[in-house]
């Protein structure tokens, strides 16, 4: 996504002119995540006993991250002035296995609403054999000095230096965003499992706010706060980070969908703009 905007002034972090000339996805305003979110540790899938290679998107970041859906161009299948449905086929061969070894089919729906944005994002499964998937999205918001946060979670995974989780914890004070307050000098870049929809996000001086709502599949959130950054995220997703890993190894409530042969599997995101009260 380009822009999400009402009378002129952004909702999602603006897109520069650079960013579209270049196709640098990092600097648009939103990109969805498919067929997983966030990382998966060193790059390496470890999935039905077998190992699986993946591309290192992030200068520097030893990590998988994102898929890549993010990095692919998408099929314009319907475009109109308040609706637009775009494609995604990866086939997974030659090249492109090494992105994502199991073909599949991705479609993006976007629904501009009176006073709301509605997302929907779709993944099936092509191939002859089941694999683990996951979805979600990366939305920009602008960041000012009063920019205020609130969301309801049960608790926070704290990671390590690789940004890979490493303990369950309660939300603590100093992330504690249950009552709307100021980002101020908050940094986060952490996945938070038990979110309740919706998250609100508050601009005081332009008295604007959106609502971020998903449905059941969309269980865990993440909150990424780069400090001294003019903006921020907020990404409702299906699963913890390196979820099909753990998974693997015997962990539970990973938010891992294992999809079938002909199976799919999706989830929708609500961004309504709003009065503060």
């Amino acid at each position: 996504m380009a822009a999400f905007e009402r009378d002129g002034v952004p909702l999602f972090r603006a897109t520069s002119a650079d960013a579209i000339e270049s196709g640098d996805v990092r600097g648009f305003s939103s990109y969805p995540l498919v067929p997983f979110s966030n990382r998966i540790a060193d790059a390496t899938l470890h999935w039905d006993g077998a190992t699986y290679a993946l591309p290192r998107y992030l200068p520097g970041d030893e990590n998988a991250i994102h898929g890549n859906g993010w990095q692919r161009a998408w099929q314009v299948l319907a475009v109109g002035n308040s609706r637009a449905t775009v494609d995604l086929v990866h086939d997974a061969k030659r090249a492109r296995a090494r992105e994502w070894a199991f073909p599949y089919r991705a479609r993006q729906a976007f629904v501009l609403l009176r006073h709301s944005l509605k997302m929907t994002l779709a993944i099936a499964n092509t191939g002859t054999k089941a694999f683990p998937c996951g979805l979600g999205w990366h939305p920009f918001f602008p960041r000012t000095a009063d920019t205020e946060l609130c969301f309801l979670a049960r608790a926070m995974w704290e990671t390590d230096a690789g940004k890979l989780p490493t303990r369950l914890k309660r939300v603590k004070a100093t992330h504690y965003f249950s009552a709307p307050r100021a980002l101020g000098t908050t940094a986060l870049d952490n996945c938070f499992t038990g979110w309740r929809p919706p998250a609100l996000i508050r601009w005081p001086e332009r008295q604007t706010q959106v609502a971020i709502f998903a449905n059941t599949p969309c269980r865990y959130l993440v909150v990424y706060v780069p400090s001294g950054a003019d903006y921020f995220a907020i990404e409702p997703v299906s699963h913890m980070t390196d979820a099909f890993n753990r998974a693997a190894a015997g962990a539970s409530d990973t938010g891992t969908h294992v999809l079938a042969p002909g199976e799919m599997f999706s989830c929708t995101m609500h961004v309504s703009v709003q009065h503060p009260v």
